[in-house]
């Protein structure tokens, strides 16, 4: 502390609790603007006036005990999950500074989102509250689908005869397999979206968004000797 210039100037002022100083200066230029608007005249102030103010800032003042009370320092977390874990409310156990913490964790929990547990940070300052831990979520994605918000897309290759055929196919959705049509003539590029397949809505049990397929269509290779020949035939019908 000592050989620090910063720190040193503040153990001069504060002693001990030096390192609350930006706490004590926050607080003394706030009873200062306060007082301000009843600011006494040049000379007018008295020892009992200076007694009070400096009593009420750093604990007391002869006759009696007036602490200031501090909000404890809020404490910053960071969880790393994957997105399968939050596509479901679970509940996991933190351990924060020694302290084991019970959380549930809701379902649709997006990447970079933020919640705040009141009461779990720092201690207070002369019997303040205790300050909150804020937990930032970092979510990992290593399926196929692609999240952006409430939705799930995902990318899937359909063969050439059943694209201008129509049929049926089954693909993926995030949780399990989904059986679906593919109209006649379906072209390179295009969309199925399908309702209520995609991401949990956050904090609101049972809604989903959509799950967005995008079609990538496959043409044969390795073609036999027949079917170059019939591929001729309908070149020439078209």
């Amino acid at each position: 502390v000592l050989s620090h210039p910063e720190n040193r100037k503040k153990y001069d002022s504060y002693g001990k609790d030096w390192k609350h100083a930006e706490e004590y200066e926050k607080a003394r230029k706030q009873n200062a603007s306060r007082q301000s608007y009843q600011r006494p005249g040049p000379g007018q102030y008295s020892e009992e006036d200076f007694s009070d103010f400096f009593g009420s800032m750093f604990g007391g003042r002869p006759g009696g005990q007036r602490n200031v009370k501090f909000r404890g320092q809020d404490f910053q977390a960071a969880l790393h999950l994957n997105l399968q874990d939050v596509y479901r409310t679970h509940k996991r156990t933190l351990t924060i500074n020694g302290k084991n913490i019970r959380l549930t964790i809701p379902a649709g929990v997006k990447n970079g989102q933020t919640i705040r547990i009141k009461g779990y940070g720092g201690e207070g300052i002369n019997g303040g509250p205790k300050g909150d831990l804020n937990i930032t979520f970092q979510i990992d994605n290593h399926t196929k689908f692609k999240r952006d918000g409430n939705n799930l897309y995902a990318n899937v290759d359909l063969d050439l005869y059943t694209a201008m055929l129509g049929g049926e196919m089954v693909v993926d959705s995030f949780e399990g397999k989904v059986k679906l049509k593919i109209a006649p003539e379906t072209q390179n590029g295009a969309q199925v979206k399908l309702k209520g397949k995609g991401f949990p809505v956050y904090k609101k049990e049972g809604k989903f968004g959509d799950l967005i397929i995008t079609f990538n269509l496959k043409t044969p290779v390795n073609l036999t000797a027949k079917e170059k020949e019939l591929f001729n035939e309908l070149s020439k019908l078209r």
